[in-house]
């Protein structure tokens, strides 16, 4: 028997939603959430994602803007333009679009935005509220709120689960980890990398089984290594050289799975609509709003 098929799109709809209407009631107020991309350079993908962020921004009433620097621009000046963003009062969220040119150096850029307006959640106290369990003010790396998104809404209780995560990347695996420990969600984690024994093994015991390995993991995780009747969410994005796209997982763990996710199509349908509504918690943060 096949597994459900859990699409991104209608679940990020039904976010997009529930945001538009919140957005609503912010404008009511007086406040409109406002989102600052920074793009450096010509990057076909980075020019994509921060296009469908203003598309995206635009459906629920919030305002995304670019702003484009030369790939030659200096360190120093992409630099400066976050800090001045960091200081305008009508800004509530500020995302950098990677990769940066290479003369860049990624952590000295990163770093300098403000914490309050970090709502891709690389900066250092952004990840503490996530590790020590104070997601009311943390805003959630996006790739692993959707994660979390996509079972949520797809019926499936996490808590008390045995639940594995295949990658302790920094942008998924690490930040995925601590929200599935956190009260509340009360999962039983175990996190894999490429040093781990028996991945097999530990995949295998999953009731749940997130894949964010990471590039180069083209279909790492094989059915057989999949537990039957297991939510498996794939997270992951690896370019085959005919530039198609494909995950972690195997699609014929399709065939043992109870819930699975596609790729393209699942986890990455939601991140920009997350990213839009991680613009509108910081808004409500910083403003002190319930």
């Amino acid at each position: 028997m096949s597994a459900k098929i859990i699409k991104g799109a209608p679940i990020a709809e039904e976010i997009r939603a529930e945001l538009s209407k919140e957005i609503e009631g912010l404008k009511a107020k007086g406040f409109t959430p406002k989102l600052s991309v920074v793009l450096v350079g010509d990057d076909p993908g980075s020019v994509w994602y921060a296009r469908n962020k203003v598309t995206t921004g635009e459906k629920m009433g919030a305002v995304v803007e670019v702003t484009e620097l030369a790939k030659d621009t200096p360190e120093a000046d992409v630099v400066a333009l976050v800090k001045k963003l960091n200081a305008d009062p009508n800004v509530h969220g500020i995302l950098v679009e990677l990769p940066l040119p290479k003369h860049i150096n990624k952590a000295n850029v990163m770093n300098a935005i403000a914490p309050a307006k970090d709502v891709d959640g690389v900066t250092a106290e952004q990840r503490g509220y996530v590790l020590g369990d104070m997601e009311s003010l943390a805003l959630v790396p996006a790739t692993p709120l959707a994660c979390i998104e996509l079972v949520k809404r797809s019926g499936v209780d996490i808590k008390g689960k045995r639940v594995t995560v295949v990658g302790r990347g920094d942008t998924v695996g690490r930040p995925l980890a601590m929200l599935l420990l956190s009260k509340g969600r009360d999962a039983t984690v175990t996190v894999c990398h490429s040093r781990t024994a028996d991945l097999a093994g530990a995949c295998k015991d999953a009731d749940i089984l997130f894949a964010a390995a990471g590039a180069g993991a083209n279909h790492l995780i094989k059915a057989d290594m999949v537990k039957p009747g297991a939510t498996v969410i794939d997270a992951a994005i690896n370019e085959k050289p005919d530039g198609s796209i494909t995950g972690d997982v195997d699609p014929a763990a399709a065939e043992v799975a109870a819930v699975i996710t596609p790729v393209p199509g699942g986890v990455g349908s939601l991140t920009t609509t997350i990213i839009v509504g991680n613009t509108v918690k910081a808004l409500k943060l910083q403003k002190g709003l319930n």
